[in-house]
Protein backbone atom coordinates (compact mmCIF):
# COMPACT_ATOMS: atom_id res chain seq x y z
CA UNK A 1 0.00 0.00 0.00
CA UNK A 2 1.49 3.47 0.97
CA UNK A 3 4.48 2.66 3.04
CA UNK A 4 6.86 2.38 0.92
CA UNK A 5 9.61 3.40 3.43
CA UNK A 6 8.52 0.80 5.97
CA UNK A 7 10.94 -2.75 5.92
CA UNK A 8 8.69 -5.58 6.13
CA UNK A 9 9.47 -8.94 7.71
CA UNK A 10 7.42 -11.68 8.69
CA UNK A 11 7.56 -13.00 11.88
CA UNK A 12 9.66 -15.97 10.69
CA UNK A 13 12.50 -13.99 11.01
CA UNK A 14 12.40 -12.99 14.70
CA UNK A 15 12.59 -16.20 15.92
CA UNK A 16 14.51 -14.78 18.94
CA UNK A 17 11.30 -13.09 19.93
CA UNK A 18 8.60 -13.58 22.63
CA UNK A 19 5.62 -14.14 20.16
CA UNK A 20 4.97 -17.68 18.47
CA UNK A 21 5.43 -17.66 14.53
CA UNK A 22 2.51 -17.38 12.75
CA UNK A 23 0.68 -20.40 11.12
CA UNK A 24 2.34 -20.46 6.84
CA UNK A 25 -0.61 -20.32 5.61
CA UNK A 26 -1.36 -17.08 7.02
CA UNK A 27 2.25 -15.66 6.83
CA UNK A 28 1.59 -12.75 4.09
CA UNK A 29 -1.45 -11.34 6.60
CA UNK A 30 1.16 -11.60 9.78
CA UNK A 31 4.17 -9.42 8.64
CA UNK A 32 5.34 -7.40 11.32
CA UNK A 33 6.45 -3.74 9.95
CA UNK A 34 9.58 -2.33 11.07
CA UNK A 35 11.43 1.07 9.62
CA UNK A 36 15.54 1.09 9.44
CA UNK A 37 15.79 3.09 12.42
CA UNK A 38 13.44 0.34 14.64
CA UNK A 39 15.46 -2.06 13.15
CA UNK A 40 18.55 -0.66 15.05
CA UNK A 41 16.59 0.22 18.25
CA UNK A 42 16.28 -2.60 21.70
CA UNK A 43 13.45 -2.49 24.03
CA UNK A 44 14.47 -1.67 27.47
CA UNK A 45 12.36 -4.48 28.74
CA UNK A 46 13.55 -7.04 26.11
CA UNK A 47 9.88 -7.42 24.73
CA UNK A 48 9.10 -7.02 21.21
CA UNK A 49 5.98 -5.31 20.52
CA UNK A 50 3.91 -7.18 17.64
CA UNK A 51 1.95 -5.65 15.49
CA UNK A 52 0.84 -6.29 12.18
CA UNK A 53 0.68 -4.74 8.47
CA UNK A 54 -2.88 -5.78 7.53
CA UNK A 55 -4.86 -4.75 11.02
CA UNK A 56 -7.58 -7.04 12.05
CA UNK A 57 -9.00 -5.54 15.03
CA UNK A 58 -11.49 -6.25 17.83
CA UNK A 59 -13.06 -4.35 20.63
CA UNK A 60 -13.82 -5.75 23.84
CA UNK A 61 -15.25 -2.64 25.72
CA UNK A 62 -15.45 -2.49 29.54
CA UNK A 63 -19.46 -2.88 29.76
CA UNK A 64 -19.10 -6.57 28.65
CA UNK A 65 -16.59 -7.01 31.68
CA UNK A 66 -19.50 -7.76 34.26
CA UNK A 67 -20.30 -10.88 32.11
CA UNK A 68 -16.60 -12.62 32.65
CA UNK A 69 -14.80 -10.53 35.24
CA UNK A 70 -17.29 -9.43 38.35
CA UNK A 71 -17.60 -11.74 40.90
CA UNK A 72 -15.49 -14.65 38.76
CA UNK A 73 -11.98 -16.14 40.54
CA UNK A 74 -9.28 -15.52 38.02
CA UNK A 75 -9.41 -19.10 36.70
CA UNK A 76 -12.76 -18.34 35.26
CA UNK A 77 -11.68 -14.71 34.56
CA UNK A 78 -9.12 -16.27 32.61
CA UNK A 79 -11.10 -18.98 31.00
CA UNK A 80 -13.38 -16.15 29.67
CA UNK A 81 -10.33 -14.17 28.33
CA UNK A 82 -9.35 -17.44 26.62
CA UNK A 83 -12.65 -18.45 25.04
CA UNK A 84 -13.05 -14.94 23.74
CA UNK A 85 -9.97 -14.65 22.24
CA UNK A 86 -9.43 -17.94 20.40
CA UNK A 87 -12.77 -17.24 18.68
CA UNK A 88 -11.86 -13.40 17.85
CA UNK A 89 -8.08 -15.52 16.31
CA UNK A 90 -10.64 -18.21 14.16
CA UNK A 91 -12.72 -15.47 13.15
CA UNK A 92 -9.13 -13.78 11.68
CA UNK A 93 -8.75 -11.07 13.94
CA UNK A 94 -4.89 -10.40 14.69
CA UNK A 95 -5.39 -7.51 16.69
CA UNK A 96 -7.39 -6.84 20.11
CA UNK A 97 -8.11 -3.00 22.26
CA UNK A 98 -8.46 -4.09 25.44
CA UNK A 99 -10.57 -1.62 27.55
CA UNK A 100 -8.54 -0.64 30.66
CA UNK A 101 -9.27 2.90 31.40
CA UNK A 102 -12.79 3.88 30.32
CA UNK A 103 -14.06 6.10 32.74
CA UNK A 104 -10.78 7.81 34.80
CA UNK A 105 -10.51 4.23 36.53
CA UNK A 106 -8.36 1.44 36.21
CA UNK A 107 -8.86 -2.44 34.98
CA UNK A 108 -5.24 -2.76 36.04
CA UNK A 109 -2.87 -2.19 39.23
CA UNK A 110 -2.78 1.00 38.91
CA UNK A 111 -1.44 4.29 41.82
CA UNK A 112 -3.26 6.81 40.05
CA UNK A 113 -6.76 5.86 39.60
CA UNK A 114 -9.44 3.54 41.70
CA UNK A 115 -10.12 0.19 40.27
CA UNK A 116 -13.58 -0.08 37.67
CA UNK A 117 -16.71 -1.01 39.09
CA UNK A 118 -16.36 -4.79 37.56
CA UNK A 119 -12.65 -5.47 38.99
CA UNK A 120 -13.98 -7.06 42.23
CA UNK A 121 -11.36 -9.63 42.38
CA UNK A 122 -7.64 -10.46 43.83
CA UNK A 123 -5.80 -10.59 39.87
CA UNK A 124 -4.60 -8.33 37.57
CA UNK A 125 -7.01 -7.93 34.32
CA UNK A 126 -4.84 -6.85 32.31
CA UNK A 127 -2.26 -9.01 33.15
CA UNK A 128 -4.12 -11.96 31.92
CA UNK A 129 -5.65 -10.33 28.90
CA UNK A 130 -2.04 -9.76 27.36
CA UNK A 131 -0.81 -13.21 27.92
CA UNK A 132 -4.45 -14.73 26.56
CA UNK A 133 -3.74 -12.52 23.52
CA UNK A 134 -0.42 -13.23 23.08
CA UNK A 135 -1.00 -16.83 23.48
CA UNK A 136 -3.21 -16.09 20.42
CA UNK A 137 -0.74 -14.89 18.32
CA UNK A 138 -2.57 -11.46 19.12
CA UNK A 139 -1.59 -7.51 19.03
CA UNK A 140 -3.08 -6.00 22.06
CA UNK A 141 -3.14 -2.39 22.23
CA UNK A 142 -4.50 -0.86 25.75
CA UNK A 143 -7.32 0.89 25.40
CA UNK A 144 -8.45 4.18 27.22
CA UNK A 145 -10.03 7.17 27.17
CA UNK A 146 -8.83 9.92 28.42
CA UNK A 147 -10.60 12.81 29.41
CA UNK A 148 -14.03 11.14 30.74
CA UNK A 149 -14.22 9.85 34.35
CA UNK A 150 -16.96 8.85 36.50
CA UNK A 151 -20.43 9.75 37.75
CA UNK A 152 -21.23 12.37 40.20
CA UNK A 153 -22.50 9.64 42.65
CA UNK A 154 -19.24 7.79 41.21
CA UNK A 155 -16.87 10.07 42.74
CA UNK A 156 -18.88 10.38 46.54
CA UNK A 157 -17.47 6.47 46.93
CA UNK A 158 -13.93 6.99 46.13
CA UNK A 159 -11.17 7.80 48.20
CA UNK A 160 -10.79 11.52 49.06
CA UNK A 161 -6.66 11.68 47.81
CA UNK A 162 -8.13 10.18 44.34
CA UNK A 163 -6.48 13.26 42.33
CA UNK A 164 -10.00 14.01 40.16
CA UNK A 165 -11.70 13.96 43.28
CA UNK A 166 -9.48 16.57 44.91
CA UNK A 167 -10.26 18.45 41.79
CA UNK A 168 -14.01 18.04 41.51
CA UNK A 169 -13.82 19.70 45.14
CA UNK A 170 -10.75 22.31 44.73
CA UNK A 171 -11.06 22.97 41.32
CA UNK A 172 -14.99 21.93 39.69
CA UNK A 173 -15.49 23.98 36.98
CA UNK A 174 -11.94 24.53 36.14
CA UNK A 175 -9.86 21.41 35.00
CA UNK A 176 -12.38 18.77 35.47
CA UNK A 177 -16.53 19.41 34.86
CA UNK A 178 -19.55 18.02 35.12
CA UNK A 179 -21.51 17.02 32.26
CA UNK A 180 -25.13 15.24 32.46
CA UNK A 181 -24.16 14.06 35.99
CA UNK A 182 -20.84 12.96 35.18
CA UNK A 183 -17.27 14.58 35.19
CA UNK A 184 -14.94 15.16 32.54
CA UNK A 185 -11.56 16.73 32.50
CA UNK A 186 -11.14 20.25 30.33
CA UNK A 187 -8.29 19.45 27.84
CA UNK A 188 -7.43 23.00 27.86
CA UNK A 189 -5.59 22.70 31.11
CA UNK A 190 -1.91 21.88 30.97
CA UNK A 191 -2.61 19.62 34.74
CA UNK A 192 -4.91 17.41 32.04
CA UNK A 193 -2.23 16.28 29.90
CA UNK A 194 -0.18 15.44 32.05
CA UNK A 195 -2.49 12.98 34.23
CA UNK A 196 -3.22 11.73 31.00
CA UNK A 197 0.50 11.16 29.84
CA UNK A 198 0.90 9.63 33.70
CA UNK A 199 -1.41 6.93 32.76
CA UNK A 200 -0.11 5.97 29.66
CA UNK A 201 3.84 6.16 31.09
CA UNK A 202 2.44 4.00 33.95
CA UNK A 203 0.67 1.44 31.65
CA UNK A 204 3.47 1.41 29.52
CA UNK A 205 6.06 1.03 32.68
CA UNK A 206 4.23 -2.12 34.22
CA UNK A 207 2.67 -4.17 31.21
CA UNK A 208 4.04 -6.06 28.08
CA UNK A 209 1.54 -3.60 25.57
CA UNK A 210 2.09 -3.52 21.87
CA UNK A 211 0.23 -0.05 21.47
CA UNK A 212 -2.51 2.52 23.15
CA UNK A 213 -5.74 3.22 21.44
CA UNK A 214 -8.01 6.07 21.84
CA UNK A 215 -11.93 6.26 20.61
CA UNK A 216 -14.04 9.28 20.17
CA UNK A 217 -14.56 10.93 23.57
CA UNK A 218 -13.18 13.94 22.67
CA UNK A 219 -15.06 17.77 23.75
CA UNK A 220 -17.88 15.97 26.15
CA UNK A 221 -19.93 19.89 25.21
CA UNK A 222 -19.93 22.04 22.13
CA UNK A 223 -21.91 24.64 24.01
CA UNK A 224 -19.57 28.04 24.41
CA UNK A 225 -20.63 27.68 28.07
CA UNK A 226 -18.56 24.60 28.69
CA UNK A 227 -15.57 26.62 28.60
CA UNK A 228 -16.03 29.95 28.17
CA UNK A 229 -13.82 31.55 30.99
CA UNK A 230 -11.08 29.35 29.91
CA UNK A 231 -11.34 30.61 25.84
CA UNK A 232 -11.91 34.14 27.05
CA UNK A 233 -8.27 34.09 29.52
CA UNK A 234 -6.19 31.82 25.89
CA UNK A 235 -6.80 35.12 24.09
CA UNK A 236 -7.24 33.13 21.23
CA UNK A 237 -9.77 34.56 18.53
CA UNK A 238 -11.60 31.16 17.11
CA UNK A 239 -13.52 29.25 19.85
CA UNK A 240 -13.49 25.82 17.35
CA UNK A 241 -9.93 26.47 16.15
CA UNK A 242 -8.69 26.91 19.79
CA UNK A 243 -10.24 23.68 20.95
CA UNK A 244 -8.83 21.67 18.12
CA UNK A 245 -5.50 22.64 19.16
CA UNK A 246 -6.14 21.34 22.85
CA UNK A 247 -7.28 17.90 21.29
CA UNK A 248 -4.30 17.60 19.24
CA UNK A 249 -2.12 18.81 22.25
CA UNK A 250 -3.41 15.58 24.05
CA UNK A 251 -3.08 13.62 21.46
CA UNK A 252 0.49 14.64 20.81
CA UNK A 253 1.44 14.03 24.44
CA UNK A 254 0.00 10.66 23.86
CA UNK A 255 1.97 9.74 20.81
CA UNK A 256 5.09 11.26 22.39
CA UNK A 257 4.83 8.78 25.47
CA UNK A 258 4.62 6.26 24.12
CA UNK A 259 7.15 6.86 21.47
CA UNK A 260 9.39 7.83 24.62
CA UNK A 261 8.62 4.22 25.54
CA UNK A 262 9.88 2.03 22.31
CA UNK A 263 9.40 3.45 18.32
CA UNK A 264 7.98 -0.27 17.59
CA UNK A 265 4.65 0.74 19.92
CA UNK A 266 2.10 2.09 17.69
CA UNK A 267 -0.75 4.67 19.39
CA UNK A 268 -3.91 4.54 17.72
CA UNK A 269 -6.98 6.87 17.15
CA UNK A 270 -10.31 6.11 16.93
CA UNK A 271 -12.85 8.85 16.09
CA UNK A 272 -16.32 9.06 15.17
CA UNK A 273 -16.99 8.42 11.24
CA UNK A 274 -18.77 11.53 10.51
CA UNK A 275 -15.97 13.66 9.86
CA UNK A 276 -18.12 16.98 10.12
CA UNK A 277 -19.08 15.58 13.42
CA UNK A 278 -15.86 15.01 14.61
CA UNK A 279 -14.97 18.72 14.00
CA UNK A 280 -18.08 20.53 14.82
CA UNK A 281 -19.27 18.80 17.88
CA UNK A 282 -15.88 17.21 19.43
CA UNK A 283 -13.38 18.91 17.86
CA UNK A 284 -11.27 16.33 16.69
CA UNK A 285 -8.93 17.64 13.92
CA UNK A 286 -8.57 13.87 12.20
CA UNK A 287 -7.14 15.55 9.05
CA UNK A 288 -4.07 16.84 11.05
CA UNK A 289 -4.12 13.47 12.80
CA UNK A 290 -4.79 11.27 9.93
CA UNK A 291 -2.51 13.03 7.10
CA UNK A 292 0.71 13.86 8.87
CA UNK A 293 3.24 12.35 10.91
CA UNK A 294 4.01 12.48 14.59
CA UNK A 295 0.22 12.39 16.02
CA UNK A 296 -0.59 8.56 15.56
CA UNK A 297 0.93 5.73 13.87
CA UNK A 298 -3.46 4.43 12.49
CA UNK A 299 -6.67 5.79 12.66
CA UNK A 300 -9.56 3.82 12.91
CA UNK A 301 -12.75 5.79 11.76
CA UNK A 302 -15.81 4.54 13.08
CA UNK A 303 -17.85 4.05 10.12
CA UNK A 304 -21.03 2.49 12.03
CA UNK A 305 -23.56 3.34 8.91
CA UNK A 306 -25.09 1.06 6.24
CA UNK A 307 -24.94 1.87 2.69
CA UNK A 308 -28.45 3.24 2.58
CA UNK A 309 -27.80 5.79 5.73
CA UNK A 310 -28.85 9.44 4.53
CA UNK A 311 -26.30 11.19 6.05
CA UNK A 312 -23.13 9.18 5.79
CA UNK A 313 -23.30 6.36 3.06
CA UNK A 314 -20.76 4.00 3.75
CA UNK A 315 -18.33 4.01 0.09
CA UNK A 316 -18.55 7.66 0.11
CA UNK A 317 -17.71 8.13 3.84
CA UNK A 318 -14.87 5.37 3.32
CA UNK A 319 -14.01 7.27 0.43
CA UNK A 320 -13.53 10.64 2.44
CA UNK A 321 -11.39 9.10 4.65
CA UNK A 322 -9.09 7.48 2.01
CA UNK A 323 -8.48 11.00 0.81
CA UNK A 324 -7.39 11.95 4.17
CA UNK A 325 -4.53 9.31 4.66
CA UNK A 326 -3.68 8.64 1.13
CA UNK A 327 -0.80 11.20 1.06
CA UNK A 328 0.49 10.07 4.96
CA UNK A 329 1.92 6.74 6.24
CA UNK A 330 -0.94 6.89 9.10
CA UNK A 331 -2.28 3.54 8.40
CA UNK A 332 -5.99 3.65 7.78
CA UNK A 333 -8.30 1.08 9.74
CA UNK A 334 -12.20 0.94 8.85
CA UNK A 335 -14.09 0.49 12.06
CA UNK A 336 -17.53 -1.42 11.69
CA UNK A 337 -20.44 -1.73 13.48
CA UNK A 338 -21.38 -5.97 13.92
CA UNK A 339 -23.33 -4.89 16.32
CA UNK A 340 -26.17 -3.59 14.33
CA UNK A 341 -26.64 -6.62 12.00
CA UNK A 342 -30.41 -7.30 12.70
CA UNK A 343 -31.35 -4.09 14.61
CA UNK A 344 -32.90 -1.40 13.50
CA UNK A 345 -30.61 1.51 12.90
CA UNK A 346 -33.24 5.10 13.72
CA UNK A 347 -30.21 7.16 13.16
CA UNK A 348 -30.06 6.70 9.54
CA UNK A 349 -32.97 8.14 7.99
CA UNK A 350 -35.67 6.66 6.19
CA UNK A 351 -33.96 5.05 3.50
CA UNK A 352 -31.64 3.30 5.86
CA UNK A 353 -33.65 2.61 9.07
CA UNK A 354 -34.02 -0.89 8.33
CA UNK A 355 -31.09 -2.08 6.70
CA UNK A 356 -29.42 -3.66 8.80
CA UNK A 357 -32.65 -5.88 9.29
CA UNK A 358 -33.55 -6.42 5.91
CA UNK A 359 -29.85 -7.11 4.88
CA UNK A 360 -28.18 -9.93 6.63
CA UNK A 361 -24.46 -9.06 4.86
CA UNK A 362 -23.87 -5.95 5.44
CA UNK A 363 -20.47 -6.46 7.62
CA UNK A 364 -19.36 -8.68 4.91
CA UNK A 365 -19.58 -6.50 1.95
CA UNK A 366 -18.24 -3.64 3.97
CA UNK A 367 -15.27 -5.98 4.42
CA UNK A 368 -14.77 -7.09 0.87
CA UNK A 369 -15.26 -2.92 -0.41
CA UNK A 370 -12.65 -2.21 2.52
CA UNK A 371 -10.58 -4.97 1.41
CA UNK A 372 -10.05 -3.51 -2.29
CA UNK A 373 -9.75 0.09 -1.08
CA UNK A 374 -6.39 2.03 0.06
CA UNK A 375 -7.27 1.27 3.60
CA UNK A 376 -5.01 -0.83 6.06
CA UNK A 377 -7.49 -3.01 7.68
CA UNK A 378 -10.64 -2.92 9.71
CA UNK A 379 -11.92 -3.61 13.29
CA UNK A 380 -15.05 -4.62 14.70
CA UNK A 381 -17.35 -3.52 17.17
CA UNK A 382 -19.61 -6.15 18.75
Amino acid sequence: MKKTALIIITLLTLSSCTMPEPEAEHQQETTYIQSEDQLRLEPESGYIPLNYQAQRGQWFPYMHYEEYMYGKSEEEFREGVKERFAEAAANGINTVYLHVHPCGDAYYRSEIFPPGTYMDGEYDPLSIMLEEAHKQKLSAHIWINPLRCQTVEQMKELPDDFIIKKWTVERSGEVVKEVNGRWYLDPSYPETIELICSCVEELLERYQADGIHIDDYFYPDPSPEFDSREFAESGAEDLSEWRKSNCTAFVKGIYDTVKKHGTRLKFGISPQGNINADYNSQYADVRLWGGSSGYCDYIVPQIYFGFENETCPFERTLREWESITENSEVSLIIGLAAYKQGQEDKWAGAAGENEWIENDDIIERQIELVESSTADGYALYY
